[in-house]
Formats: C-alpha cells, sequence, structure tokens
C-alpha cells in the first residue's frame, strides 16, 4: 500500500506542477491546462509505477 502512496503523491504533484505553470505562468486557458495536468500525472504515474518495480 506504501509503494501506491507514493506513485499517487508523485501523480498529484506533477499534475498541480504543470497545472499551475500553463495557467499562471504561460497564462495558457483552463481547458489547457487542465488537459496537460492530466497527461503529466499519467506519465508520472506511469514512471513512479516502473521505478517502483525495478
Amino acid at each position: 500500500m506504501k509503494i501506491w502512496r507514493s506513485i499517487a503523491l508523485q501523480a498529484v504533484a506533477a499534475s498541480a506542477f504543470i497545472f499551475l505553470l500553463q495557467r499562471y505562468g504561460l497564462s495558457a486557458s483552463l481547458d489547457s491546462s487542465l488537459l496537460w495536468a492530466l497527461t503529466f500525472g499519467a506519465c508520472a504515474a506511469g514512471l513512479a509505477y516502473m521505478q517502483s518495480n525495478r
């Protein structure tokens, strides 16, 4: 269970970072920011999962 919490935390952190960067740093639209946040969160979760299985 500890591994899944770590994966979720990394996905949330990546999503929040890219959302804030897109929305406020680059002044992108809300739809675009949410789409990028979802994409980066999924990629971060995938990478964290792959690293946890090493």
